[in-house]
């Protein structure tokens, strides 16, 4: 594979800004962190959009909006307007969480409308969706079959997880994998080839990218961009990213 240059690595990351106690503040300077090193787009709530493009103006940063986030378990109708709603507000890209009882249950048809459904009404209004499994609640038969769902529904994404998908272990406490080797190759064997892939939970560095760019995943959930990208730049990737705070030195932005 052809080594990437500091931008194309920036354009793989999705800037989570998605923890529930966020304030206005912080989502802010993470709208700005996202700007000044040119990701693809910040994943945002909702009700964060505006705020996420008022940031972006002038630039080709892009706001994604989560849907059904993040357990999907919100009915059918009111993951299609919420995410109608979204990508009309002015997010590019969708992010919606799947029926996991639904998954867990084989409702198969079930599963195949509300993906289509949303995917419909997105697309209609002028965005992308991509379809998150939470893959740490799932067998691997069940993970296939939402790859073949998404293929035949044509979705533009399939991704690992919401990051937030912690499972209670046999000693009370809760965890979670997030994006593992074995369920990415598993996602890129299964899923058609024009449809991409993106991981999400525990990458958090710029080896974790490199390795999992290795495996076809083209995008990921990150909240570690400023140690991802000020790495590269420190390894002398070619390149840079174009915001003038962000030079050789590898000078973080303010606020974040």
């Amino acid at each position: 594979m052809k080594p990437a240059t500091i931008n194309e690595l920036a354009k793989m990351i999705d800037h989570s800004l998605l923890h529930p106690t966020m304030s206005d503040e912080e989502v802010l300077a993470g709208c700005q962190l996202s700007r000044d090193y040119n990701v693809a787009t910040a994943c945002v709530k909702p009700y964060c959009i505006r705020q996420a493009l008022d940031v972006f103006a002038g630039t080709d940063v892009m706001a994604c909006a989560v849907i059904g986030f993040p357990h999907g378990n919100s009915t059918t109708g009111i993951k299609v307007i919420e995410a109608e709603s979204a990508a009309l507000a002015g997010a590019k890209e969708i992010d919606m969480v799947v029926n996991n009882g639904k998954v867990k249950s084989a409702e198969w048809g079930y599963v195949k409308r509300e993906m289509d459904l949303i995917n419909q009404a997105v697309v209609a209004a002028g965005a992308i969706l991509k379809v998150i499994f939470e893959n740490d609640y799932l067998t691997d038969a069940e993970i296939i079959r939402l790859c073949e769902i998404a293929s035949e529904v044509n979705v533009a994404f399939v991704k690992t997880s919401t990051g937030y998908g912690f499972v209670k272990q046999e000693k009370g406490m809760y965890s979670y994998k997030g994006a593992t080797a074995d369920h990415l190759k598993l996602m890129r064997k299964h899923t058609a080839s024009h449809i991409q892939i993106k991981a999400a939970g525990g990458v958090r560095t710029l080896d974790e990218l490199l390795a999992v760019r290795e495996l076809g995943v083209t995008r990921i959930g990150a909240t570690a961009t400023k140690a991802i990208i000020n790495e590269a730049i420190k390894r002398g990737f070619s390149g840079s990213v174009p915001h003038p705070h962000l030079d050789g030195t590898a000078a973080a932005p303010a606020g974040y």
